[in-house]
């Protein structure tokens, strides 16, 4: 399979768990978006400071590449990719790249983001998370999950949908 498929959301939405599980069903490799960020967004992030555009672009570039690189044979790649800009950015290097998009309440992923003891990036930056994000637009064709639900569950939701719009 050479699909590219992008896993977005907030920080604490699931990306990673979801994105590595349906790499493996699928038998794509995974990459998560926190691997590309430079040691300055890293140290940014950790220091409770959100990006800003500036700071993101050269990431989104990094991203970018590896999915245009990874054309032939496929790829699962996470990231946050909150603005629409975000999105076309990583779409002109990976113009069939397909969006699953993990979204749910802000209490249950500020929830999660506080449990987390293993991250840069701290929980309150959550909320500057959800100030930047802009929800995929239909024309975008994003595949839509609750995070409420068991990750389990999100992959197989994900893969049917990915398959069934392949298929047609």
């Amino acid at each position: 399979m050479s699909v590219q498929i992008l896993v977005m959301g907030v920080s604490g939405a699931g990306k990673s768990t979801v994105g590595a599980l349906a790499a493996r069903r699928l038998g794509l490799g995974f990459r998560d978006a926190d691997d590309f960020h430079p040691p300055a967004n890293i140290a940014k992030m950790s220091a409770g400071q959100p990006l800003c555009d500036e700071d993101r672009w050269p990431w989104l570039d990094a991203i970018g590449l590896h999915l245009a690189g990874h054309r032939q044979r496929g790829c699962v790649v996470t990231c946050s990719a909150l603005k629409r800009s975000y999105r076309d950015r990583l779409r002109g290097a990976a113009p069939g790249l397909r969006l699953v998009w993990l979204h749910g309440p802000a209490s249950v992923i500020a929830a999660r983001q506080a449990a987390r003891r293993d991250h840069f990036m701290p929980a309150s930056l959550v909320a500057s998370q959800f100030a930047t994000l802009e929800p995929p637009a239909p024309e975008e064709g994003a595949i839509t999950l609750d995070v409420t639900a068991p990750p389990e569950a999100l992959v197989e939701l994900a893969v049917e949908s990915l398959l069934g719009r392949r298929a047609a």
